[in-house]
């Protein structure tokens, strides 16, 4: 294949006695004459070989199809008004609809309605308490950098906004729906109904990545802020003893090293969710005019098998959400002791959370299940039969594929037991296989109904989920081994994933491919470098690969507690010891490869797919393809479905092509 030229320039850093080459730095200006030339000569390229793909077609149509079961989520109970998200087949975004106290189900916020073009996402959305308010946040090209708004339910009427800089902002209502706590330009501001957003009182003024949280009655104010050291320092204010212009904010926990999450219960106790001397969480309880860690009382304990989630309370019940080993219980205790009273029942091994609750109290708790065959939907739980029932399916009727789910176990590089679940129909025998994997933030694989998935299964594939170390699937203490000097365990476990799935009979190296997205775009780079005779084919998407330069766009800054930073001479020898970018080897027969970025993309800078692409064009020496595959007008997350199905599509094709797989066999 001929590949679009790309100048080799002699740019070398010195950074703590490492000489480290870029020769694809002019790659990063992405509006340079230079790098738009190049882009669009790499797009064409892209255009020509996905038109040779066979069984294009055939894959958008199934994923399309299976894409038509629609999603819909849990309630929010606010004043007698029920609000919730739902998405049909015929939609392209969900819809943010209102049920009244009459029953009437209402559209408040359809992006469609406000952007025919499908550009325009909703990205959060908060009724206020009594449920005659609600303030959304609205961003557009996938860029995320969301406006806020207000409308009143009453008449969809617009009655504040926008609010620019509102960045997946939480909001916390006050009681009287007059004013919101929220987060601009990452601090912690209070705004008033009526006023400029200019004049909006600073809460908290060090930018950081805030969360907050109010309690049922509007009382207790929480405040959270992502901390250096992978956990989260943590404040509360009573807001009925001090203003909300000047919250007395008490310090929860602050450099503890853990994530802790706070709420104030009906009952007036202040409830933990904590990995404080407890990797796999627990839930304790305190006194909220006493709320430092020395104070805490466990209520629920650590479970040596099982990472604890969240929880929610019920009349005199406490549900506790658990994955164990990535599979979802959850257990019901009684509220005043913590004593287990048994178990909900759920309607499978999959992945159930998202518990939600009347604010004002009573015996039901609603939650979304999903499965590799079950599309998610709500069920409901009633705490006074013990018994679960569904409650609202998903939108769509579709039929799945018959297939089989085991769990595989395999040793990593240093011993560490790593788990996976492979995917695949009845039989036996060598056959394509893709290894999908994150491994990163403390963020858990778990089952869930995939309409990318279930077509490569369907077609007589092999999909595997490796749940490796840097992720939560074992608690914090697993996030840890996956982070800063570990995060080479990531790369290892998947590695081991690869060749169990070969010692095992499932496929070979000529029929495995690896996928990953994001900070599992870093994961597939680094198993191309470091591992390419494991692997024929790989799908890089939004990946971030150049480590040494990470921090310089998109949320990189963010993510230095998660890789480290070149600013630091040990951390930067870390990076180096991985980064794909600089790993890449002239003369190696590098596996057929397609990176995909966004032009929204405002988390990753597409400039680490472009300089990885142009590195590996430069250096293969066997015919496999490098591609890029760019989208403008979409960003990391959020995008149309019409969008989301082509890019599935586009990458099933690309990986059957490179291993064998036909569509619809």
């Amino acid at each position: 294949m001929i590949y679009p030229p790309a100048e080799r320039r002699p740019v070398v850093d010195h950074l703590h006695g490492h000489a480290v080459p870029d020769p694809y730095r002019w790659l990063e200006d992405p509006d340079s004459p230079e790098t738009r030339s190049w882009t669009a000569a790499q797009e064409e390229l892209w255009r020509e070989h996905a038109g040779t793909l066979p069984g294009r077609d055939l894959w958008r149509s199934r994923v399309a199809a299976l894409t038509g079961a629609g999603t819909v989520g849990t309630p929010m109970w606010r004043g007698g008004s029920r609000f919730f998200l739902r998405r049909t087949a015929a939609q392209e975004h969900a819809v943010l609809y209102r049920t009244g106290p009459g029953g009437v189900e209402e559209a408040l916020i359809d992006p469609m309605e406000l952007d025919p073009s499908g550009l325009t996402t909703l990205d959060q959305w908060q009724p206020d308490l009594d449920g005659r308010l609600v303030a959304y946040q609205l961003s557009r090209s996938g860029d995320e950098r969301s406006e806020l708004r207000v409308m009143e339910v009453a008449t969809r009427r617009v009655v504040d906004g926008p609010i620019d800089r509102c960045r997946y902002a939480p909001v916390a209502w006050l009681p009287d729906g007059k004013a919101f706590f929220y987060v601009r330009s990452r601090q912690v501001r209070l705004h008033r109904l009526g006023t400029p957003a200019e004049d909006d009182t600073v809460i908290m003024a060090e930018e950081r990545s805030y969360g907050l949280g109010i309690s049922y009655n509007g009382r207790w104010l929480t405040v959270s802020a992502m901390a250096g050291d992978g956990g989260n320092d943590l404040w509360l204010a009573d807001l009925a003893s001090s203003s909300p212009e000047r919250p007395d904010l008490r310090v929860i926990q602050r450099a503890a090293g853990a994530v802790t999450a706070p709420a104030v219960g009906r009952d007036g106790r202040l409830y933990l969710l904590t990995t404080l001397d407890a990797p796999r969480g627990r839930l304790c309880v305190a006194d909220p005019a006493r709320p430092g860690p020395e104070h805490w009382v466990d209520l629920v304990e650590e479970d040596p098998e099982a990472v604890i989630g969240e929880f929610a309370i019920a009349g005199q019940s406490l549900l506790v959400g658990w994955t164990r080993h990535a599979v979802s219980e959850i257990s019901v205790h009684d509220l005043a002791t913590g004593g287990l009273r048994g178990l909900v029942p759920l309607p499978g091994l999959g992945s159930a959370g998202g518990m939600a609750t009347r604010p004002e109290g009573g015996h039901e708790v609603w939650f979304t299940y999903t499965d590799s065959v079950t599309p998610s939907g709500v069920h409901r739980y009633d705490t006074r039969t013990g018994e679960t029932s569904p409650w609202s399916a998903a939108p769509g009727a579709v039929e799945v594929p018959e297939l089989e789910a085991r769990q595989v176990v395999c040793a990593s590089a240093d011993g560490t037991p790593v788990r996976m679940v492979v995917l695949a129909r009845p039989g036996s025998g060598p056959r394509p296989a893709i290894l999908y994997g994150y491994g990163g933030f403390g963020l858990s694989l778990t089952p869930s109904y995939s309409s990318y998935i279930l077509p490569w299964v369907e077609a007589g594939g092999v999909f595997a989920l490796a749940q490796l170390r840097g992720g939560g699937e074992e608690g914090a203490a697993w996030h840890r081994d996956g982070m800063l000097e570990r995060k080479q365990n990531v790369f290892d476990d998947f590695a081991a994933a690869a060749e169990k799935l070969v010692a095992d009979g499932w496929t070979t190296p000529e029929r495995l491919a690896a996928c990953g997205e994001s900070n599992g775009g870093l994961l597939v780079g680094a198993a191309l470098t470091q591992r390419p005779d494991l692997f024929a084919a790989a799908v890089c998407s939004a990946p971030l690969l150049d480590m040494v330069r990470y921090e310089r766009s998109g949320l990189g800054p963010a993510w230095r507690s998660e890789y480290g930073s070149a600013d630091d001479p040990e951390q930067l020898g870390w990076l180096l010891g991985y980064s794909p970018y600089h790993r890449v080897t002239e003369g190696v027969d590098y596996p057929a490869t397609l990176l995909t970025t966004f032009g929204g993309d405002s988390r990753v800078d597409p400039m680490h797919a472009r300089k990885m692409c142009a590195a590996l064009q430069a250096a293969t020496s066997g015919p496999r393809p490098i591609l890029l595959r760019h989208e403008g007008d979409v960003g990391h997350g959020s995008r149309s479905t019409g969008r989301a199905v082509g890019l599935a599509a586009d990458m099933l094709a690309f990986l059957a092509a490179h291993t064998g797989l036909e569509a619809g066999t």
